[in-house]
């Protein structure tokens, strides 16, 4: 089975490479010091110290082994590429929910680059999904669990 691919941004990218290094140089650093203490206690049988660490340690490996999967699968979307007349990956939308009246601005994102509180959603979420391919003007439909919302696209930006 092919691994599925990972879209990202350019600035999505560049966090997920330090993340990556920040692990590797750093973290992986700090664990081996801590299990080099935690042994020098004496009997690891019965050492908690030394259990923590080496949990740690399988946690940041795996993460490292995840970043590194992602990264081979990643496609850049290049913003330079994005055209503002329809939704896509990468684009700075501004909606407008029809029952309240808000206006809500997010921007476009792939899954692992997904933080709703810094306002970036998934092109695969619900809204994300809903919008994808729309044009300025275009009246959405979402179904979440709570009924169905409705949304105005006002606006899409580079």
């Amino acid at each position: 089975m092919a691994d599925k691919e990972v879209l990202l941004t350019v600035e999505g990218l560049k966090r997920l490479e330090q993340e990556l290094e920040h692990l590797k140089s750093v973290k992986r650093r700090e664990i081996a010091e801590r299990i080099k203490q935690a042994i020098e206690f004496g009997d690891i049988s019965e050492n908690s110290e030394y259990e923590d660490a080496k949990n740690e340690q399988a946690f940041i490996e795996g993460r490292i082994l995840t970043l590194e999967k992602k990264l081979r699968n990643a496609r850049v979307i290049d913003d330079t590429e994005l055209s503002s007349d329809v939704v896509s990956l990468g684009s700075r939308i501004v909606l407008k929910d029809l029952e309240y009246g808000d206006e809500l601005e997010y921007v476009i994102v792939g899954s692992m680059e997904a933080d709703p509180t810094a306002n970036k959603i998934s092109n695969e979420s619900p809204v994300g999904k809903a919008i994808i391919g729309k044009p300025e003007g275009a009246v959405v439909e979402v179904n979440v669990p709570a009924g169905t919302l409705k949304y105005q696209l006002l606006e899409i930006k580079r």
